[in-house]
């Protein structure tokens, strides 16, 4: 049986020189970052390593890294710590959004904001249409992520930042797919805040950052013993601060390599998979129209459950998925797609497939071959079934 991973949007595998870099802050070294003696210092010093080599990959200054533990709370961090200091005003998010904004967002309506969606078109492409019209009321904040973790669909985040720079808006972004698969610029993206996160560029889970304009005022989302400039409070994970640093370092060193390969493996998966007679007739590729993630595919059939195959695909030792797995509990259909104005049913049949540089093509084609024999299997047990 095969043993491959194609779901490397959700996480992907913790790089050999990552776990290196990491193992004295796991044994030997055993300092508190805000301890004054030497194993302090040293563990200080580490963190500050790491704080500008997540810069420089995010086209930044170091002095504009605030850690955090996941992408998710750097997110709530900057809705509730940017909105906190605003007027009272509308939130606006786009309609495909992580959970992890627009929850934050909708919570923020308990202190007298408004939580409105921004339209995107079939493709998954935000309405900028959408967004100037509504941009004519009274706006605190704007968050746009850069690329889709499902559809790898990618925003023009720098345009949105200049339609919500006229009005006076704030503009943060979730940036956590771009990150070592695309060209990223803090500065060229011109917003106030922007989401990275270790784990997505095969470093460590527990770290992340968000990346803010020197002149935000943001509240704190911990209160405690002041670490991060007073923004985050809480013992620094040094471990997964030092992983991270290095895999900010490695992703930026082979990012153009990582693109190709990655676009190479794509583009083969999805020529065969209209090619496939079973699935030939009944398949739609989402976002293929538009500028996408290079490692990205997302797909459907009519009258196969999403859940189902994936669920077939991994008795088969292919590890894919239905959808964000940070809301793979749920069976309703993609909110993403549902946005995109995908019908329901078709939408309960997404797969994603998320390919990275340690996968092959010889991967790719058996894949294929599993995936055609699955189809034809479930749609036979269906006929059955009826």
């Amino acid at each position: 049986m095969a043993n491959v991973y194609f779901d490397n949007n959700a996480t992907t595998a913790l790089d050999s020189r990552v776990l290196e870099s990491m193992l004295p802050w796991l044994s030997s070294q055993s300092g508190n970052p805000t301890s004054r003696h030497v194993y302090g210092r040293s563990a200080r010093d580490a963190v500050e390593h790491a704080r500008v080599q997540v810069a420089e990959a995010c086209g930044a200054y170091s002095s504009q890294v605030v850690f955090t533990a996941n992408g998710t709370e750097a997110n709530n961090f900057a809705i509730k710590g940017m909105a906190g200091n605003l007027p009272s005003a509308q939130i606006l998010t786009s309609a495909i959004e992580h959970p992890c904004v627009t929850r934050p967002a909708l919570m923020m309506q308990q202190f007298g904001y408004s939580s409105k969606p921004i339209a995107v078109d079939s493709s998954g492409k935000l309405s900028l249409e959408n967004l100037q019209q509504q941009l004519t009321l009274p706006t605190s904040l704007v968050s746009v992520m850069l690329a889709n973790n499902e559809t790898g669909v990618i925003q023009e985040v720098a345009i949105v930042a200049e339609l919500a720079r006229a009005v006076g808006a704030f503009i943060h972004t979730d940036a956590v797919q771009g990150l070592g698969k695309i060209p990223l610029s803090f500065t060229d993206l011109n917003v106030h805040a922007m989401t990275v996160s270790s784990h997505k560029i095969h470093g460590p889970q527990g770290a992340a950052a968000l990346i803010l304009d020197k002149r935000v005022d943001i509240q704190p989302l911990l209160h405690g013993g002041g670490q991060e400039k007073g923004l985050r409070s809480g013992t620094e994970n040094v471990a997964a601060i030092v992983g991270f640093g290095v895999a900010c370092e490695l992703a930026v060193a082979n990012r153009i390599h990582y693109a190709s390969h990655t676009q190479l493996l794509r583009d083969q998966f999805e020529q065969g998979l209209v090619d496939i007679g079973s699935i030939k007739s009944s398949v739609m590729i989402f976002g293929n129209k538009v500028a996408r993630l290079p490692n990205t595919s997302f797909f459907a059939m009519n009258g196969i459950e999403g859940e189902t195959l994936v669920m077939a695909l991994d008795r088969k030792g292919y590890a894919v998925a239905s959808g964000s797995a940070c809301s793979s509990d749920s069976t309703e259909p993609s909110n993403v797609l549902l946005a995109m104005g995908i019908d329901k049913d078709l939408a309960r049949g997404a797969v994603r497939v998320s390919f990275d540089a340690t996968n092959t093509p010889a991967q790719v084609n058996d894949f294929l071959v599993t995936l055609n024999n699955e189809v034809k299997r479930l749609k036979e047990l269906t006929a059955i079934a009826a």
